[in-house]
């Protein structure tokens, strides 16, 4: 199973190879928090038609994120940044359920490279 960060998403609908990979397979999940990213991402390059259909084709997989993921994800972006790794909250917050779920994170940034549990499908 695989969690899928917004960048995965935004590759797959440029069509990398590797997010089409994981992602026509469809044993995937993201949260509202990817969707809105991906949203707004879109509305600012595509239109907001664009926009609503890639919103509404991802929202079928989405998952709820449990509070106390939310609060792990935040101490994890805080050891991240104790680190020299910037990752922004919503990053964290897929992280932080991939992990807690026993799915692979994916993703392309580079923050996360040499991690556990993460799918790379930078190009």
């Amino acid at each position: 199973m695989y969690f899928l960060d917004t960048y995965a998403m935004i590759e797959y609908l440029r069509g990398n190879r590797k997010a089409e990979k994981i992602i026509e397979n469809g044993d995937f999940c993201t949260s509202d928090y990817q969707l809105m990213e991906l949203y707004y991402i879109s509305l600012r390059e595509q239109g907001e038609n664009r926009a609503e259909e890639y919103f509404e084709a991802f929202a079928i997989a989405k998952v709820s994120i449990p509070e106390r993921t939310l609060k792990n994800a935040m101490k994890m972006r805080l050891e991240f940044q104790n680190k020299g790794k910037n990752i922004s909250y919503v990053d964290a917050i897929g992280y932080a359920y991939s992990l807690e779920n026993g799915m692979e994170f994916v993703t392309g940034d580079a923050a996360f490279a040499g991690l556990g549990n993460v799918e790379n499908i930078s190009r």
